[in-house]
């Protein structure tokens, strides 16, 4: 079983925090719960210097029925008691890993990354595959994280893992993998303006003949745009590829 201590390691602890930095806290709170009351995802903050859990919104994907209060005092404890024990021990790696990689970048950069990973939430006996991202609000004067915005979404895959580091201006990124331990650049998705269209089509609800009439294509050509799509995304259904692409903001 994982103790909240796993958690944290020396990239990610924050040693000191003057009260007075707090001062400015209210405001970027009030700022995300803007951001919270316009978008379908769930949305919390962690502060590394308390070790514990800033702000969390009142969307129920993240929640597992509590109340966004709970989850907030809660703290890590939530992690401990909604997350299955196995997955507990693949996030203390990623963890690990993902504040090591992070670490290497310099101070303007670190504002440029993010990192992504599934992993289930399970409430009795109930789980949810969701997708997780992390990205830093505010650094400490030695350049670590102390204040990181997370959001919280329906995972477009099937298992638990897939972790990501983007950074804002790059099409590649990079991947971890759990069986060598390792970080490994890939080249980033490219998809075509047609093929965007045709995503976009598809969200709106219009089937293979509709989605041809308004591209004034073959429903062939659609068809051959999909396929590819589905490779590129490395999915299997139009939904499937819809969620993907909005991750890796295609669309």
């Amino acid at each position: 079983m994982a103790r909240i201590e796993d958690f944290f390691i020396a990239s990610n602890t924050v040693d000191y925090m003057p009260d007075d930095n707090y001062k400015t806290i209210s405001s970027l709170i009030h700022s995300v719960k803007a951001f919270a009351r316009i978008t379908y995802q769930s949305v919390y903050l962690i502060d590394y210097y308390k070790q514990d859990f800033l702000y969390v919104s009142d969307n129920p994907l993240f929640l597992c029925g509590h109340t966004a209060q709970e989850v907030k005092e809660m703290g890590y404890h939530f992690y401990l008691q909604h997350v299955p024990e196995d997955e507990q021990k693949m996030l203390i790696e990623l963890n690990s890993s993902g504040f090591k990689f992070f670490e290497a970048r310099d101070d303007v950069d670190k504002y440029k990354c993010f990192m992504s990973y599934d992993f289930h939430l399970q409430q009795d006996s109930k789980k949810i595959l969701i997708n997780h991202k992390l990205t830093p609000v505010l650094l400490t004067n030695e350049g670590k994280i102390w204040i990181a915005l997370c959001i919280v979404s329906l995972s477009a895959h099937k298992e638990s893992g897939h972790v990501e580091f983007h950074m804002d201006g790059l099409y590649d990124y990079w991947d971890y993998s759990f069986e060598v331990h390792k970080w490994k650049l890939h080249k980033g998705v490219v998809i075509k303006e047609e093929e965007r269209e045709v995503l976009r089509l598809s969200a709106e609800g219009l089937t293979m003949t509709e989605i041809a009439e308004k591209m004034c294509r073959s429903v062939d050509t659609i068809k051959f745009y999909k396929r590819n799509l589905f490779e590129k995304l490395q999915v299997s259904n139009v939904m499937e590829a819809i969620s993907r692409a909005t991750n890796y903001k295609l669309l």
